[in-house]
């Protein structure tokens, strides 16, 4: 007869799951442990319970996504079939002459002229042009020189009215400004013998090729857990992969905000082998040609003083009549703060502005999150901007306090002129578009056989988008910067 031992196998479980060595001698095991002494019942037996699962998944920071922007601010979608996106913008037609001081001479004889060397406006005026300096408000008619002459080096002012030129007509010293308004011929005289042309100026932005990955292996892919996902799936790559996708759109959205062009073969990154062009992005063009408010982060824009002070700057511009906010939480709050101290200033309910961009509904201005007030006859749709609010990108920083977008639906009023402010272009031909381009690669997982550059025993998931952002006009809009 077989002699039992009294220890059990050290690595068999007890209901408990343990397998402690104490646990396994007998004698040592406690008082609910399955034994001929200790049975009775078959509730004994069945001592552990399940545990309790909520399957539902707690978005702990709510909805996280930032996209959106380039959307609800009318940016248009368009295909390209180059490596680069070029527009054309016409300069102003009227344009401030500006002069140094050391280039500037007034006739110390009898104060009869003054004399400019500047290039500044030797090259863009001719005899007979009238001239009226900005500061003091003196007009000079050209007595000689400028372009189309033999002496366009020099140009010779004589006051219109007639009398001498006096030290406060024009600042010698220092330098100042010239404001070309016109010109005035004698009767019998010929035509001007030279003409200015219109300015024009090209604009170039190459593409931006952008790209993420995900992966997940065959045991993985087919693991079911705890947490509903939707619809009764409790696969969880599929929310990674979920995660993904939305983290890899909204890194392409702030590339096309915070892109930039980049030099080639020159500085200390000239031995960088893999060379691209870059992409302008939507701060980088505001910041090179465009509005920047500086405030400090302690104290954005919260008086109506400062918005006067924009509007005037936006009539300069010849801005359009119906601006986006974008704003970060301090600027918003700011906002409704200088609002609630100025009742005459209307807000969204009842208020006689300007609501093109949402088909002049208030209500639907309202239901889309956006927060209306008119100033000197602009129209201010406020929205929150989560980017700027996510401690992980702007929130902790507050670099950026927001950007402005003119509204691409409305006509400008006093010009009859409308043009789109923002557009995202992609390229594609024939049929084959690189906008959004997502596919998988595997040895056979979740059924797709193309192995790719992966193992045999893994899924890859691949996004990759090529766009570009052209903002035209930049000089409309506005950042506001600490």
């Amino acid at each position: 007869m077989a002699n039992l031992s009294s220890n059990r196998g050290t690595n068999i479980p007890f209901i408990d799951n343990t397998t402690s060595g104490a646990g396994n001698i007998a004698g040592n095991q406690p008082a609910y442990r399955i034994s001929p002494e200790t049975y009775t019942t078959l509730d004994n037996l069945i001592k552990t319970t399940k545990d309790v699962h909520m399957p539902q998944l707690v978005e702990t920071y709510g909805d996280q996504g930032i996209t959106g922007f380039l959307k609800l601010t009318g940016a248009i979608n368009a295909g390209g079939s180059s490596d680069e996106i070029n527009w054309w913008e016409i300069g102003r037609r009227h344009e401030l002459l500006t002069y140094t001081g050391g280039n500037t001479t007034i006739d110390a004889s009898g104060s009869d002229f003054v004399d400019i060397t500047d290039s500044g406006v030797t090259s863009k005026v001719q005899v007979q042009d009238v001239l009226m300096d900005e500061s003091s408000g003196v007009r000079f008619i050209v007595q000689s020189g400028g372009f189309g002459t033999g002496t366009a080096t020099t140009v010779r002012l004589v006051r219109l009215d007639g009398a001498d030129v006096a030290a406060a007509d024009i600042d010698a010293t220092n330098g100042g400004k010239l404001i070309h308004i016109g010109n005035m011929y004698a009767q019998g005289t010929n035509q001007p013998t030279a003409f200015a042309d219109i300015g024009i100026r090209k604009f170039t932005n190459p593409f931006m090729i952008v790209k993420d990955r995900y992966e997940v292996n065959g045991s993985q892919a087919t693991n079911i857990g705890w947490v509903d996902l939707g619809g009764g799936n409790y696969r969880w790559y599929m929310k990674g992969e979920q995660e993904a996708r939305a983290r890899f759109e909204d890194r392409r959205e702030l590339m096309l905000l915070f892109g930039q062009k980049r030099a080639h073969g020159s500085g200390s990154d000239s031995d960088f082998t893999n060379e691209f062009a870059g992409s302008e992005g939507y701060f980088s063009a505001i910041e090179d040609r465009g509005i920047v408010m500086q405030n400090s982060k302690a104290n954005p824009m919260d008086s109506f003083a400062e918005f006067d002070d924009l509007i005037l700057e936006l009539d300069k511009q010849g801005a359009p009549s119906e601006y986006a906010m974008y704003v970060n939480r301090k600027q918003d709050l700011a906002i409704d703060d200088m609002l609630a101290s100025g009742i005459s200033a209307g807000v969204t309910a009842g208020l006689a502005g300007q609501f093109g961009a949402f088909n002049n509904d208030a209500d639907m201005a309202i239901k889309l999150g956006f927060k209306s007030f008119t100033r000197g006859g602009y129209t201010f749709h406020k929205h929150d901007w989560k980017l700027l609010n996510d401690p992980t990108l702007l929130g902790n920083n507050g670099l950026v306090q927001g950007a402005m977008v003119p509204m691409t639906q409305v006509t400008d009023a006093r010009s009859g002129m409308k043009a789109p402010a923002l557009a995202m272009y992609y390229k594609e031909a024939n049929g084959y578009s690189r906008e959004m381009e997502h596919w998988v690669s595997g040895g056979g997982v979740l059924g797709h056989t193309n192995n790719g550059d992966v193992g045999t025993d893994q899924a890859v998931f691949h996004y990759r988008s090529e766009i570009s952002l052209c903002t035209r006009a930049a000089n409309q809009h506005v950042m506001l910067k600490a």
